[in-house]
């Protein structure tokens, strides 16, 4: 028995890439599994990839993170499949892979809207019932750019900035209600998210780019990520030598600039 042992986890994103794995490693675990995403066929293929013995407690539920006047709905639909939701996994995104100068307004906003405000919605709508039942989980996927900015992720690393400074908030105004929050940074993780990435004028790069080719395996992240659930961990970083981006922006600010800007990431 552990912390996430028949637990109810609602995962976002779960579709594909780390949301994906992230199924397939909780699965093992004994846990409770809703799975959301647009595509519901690409849904019922992750919950049939599961173990045979964990699909009885995996529940599939399509959403769309921009359609935000029906997540209220989306969030009494999941309450209702198990009676309750013990952790919502915040993991839905899209990336982005531009110039700012060269990329419109609308893409900005498109960043947010489903990064930031897909995710603060469905939180606002689960949060009266983990303050009911006085306890609850969020945990967020955010990404190394949450943390730091890079060139040709301007609008992405904003949204994911804008959900720590949401996320600190939560933990701290409702600890007395014993809701959790762990944020869960991610350097580059194989997976096909940059496919999706939005250029400068909203078309998809359709490409992964070198640094996510190169990047660790999307199930040793999410091994990483259960382990820091299990713990509680308030925030962790996931990669390889490009966490160390982190503590160089902290401690030494314009070395980091200087190094940041030379880098070529795209």
């Amino acid at each position: 028995m552990t912390y996430l042992t028949n637990k109810v986890i609602w995962i976002t994103g779960a579709s594909s890439g780390i949301g994906e794995a992230l199924t397939y490693e909780l699965a093992k675990k004994g846990t409770k599994l809703i799975l959301s995403a647009r595509r519901k066929e690409e849904l019922e293929r992750v919950k049939g990839n599961c173990p045979a013995e964990a699909q009885p407690n995996i529940r599939v539920l399509p959403l769309d993170l921009t359609q935000t006047a029906m997540l209220q709905l989306s969030t009494e639909a999941a309450i209702q499949l198990f009676g309750h939701v013990d952790i919502l996994v915040n993991n839905g995104g899209i990336s982005q892979r531009s110039l700012i100068k060269e990329t419109s307004a609308e893409v900005d906003r498109k960043l947010m809207e489903v990064n930031y405000f897909g995710a603060v919605s469905l939180t606002k709508y689960l949060l009266p019932h983990f303050i009911k039942r006085k306890q609850g989980h969020f945990v967020v996927v955010s990404s190394l750019t949450g943390k730091f900015g890079t060139p040709y992720r301007s609008g992405y690393a904003a949204s994911k900035h804008a959900l720590h400074g949401f996320f600190d908030a939560v933990r701290a105004e409702h600890y007395s209600d014993n809701i959790k929050v762990t944020m869960i940074c991610p350097g580059f993780i194989h997976t096909p998210i940059t496919y999706s990435a939005l250029t400068g004028d909203g078309s998809v790069l359709n490409q992964m780019d070198e640094a996510q080719y190169k990047g660790k395996p999307a199930d040793w992240c999410a091994a990483k990520i259960a382990k820091a659930m299990e713990s509680k961990k308030e925030e962790v970083y996931i990669g390889g030598r490009e966490v160390l981006g982190v503590y160089i922006k902290r401690f030494f600010p314009s070395l980091f600039s200087r190094v940041i800007r030379k880098v070529a990431v795209r």
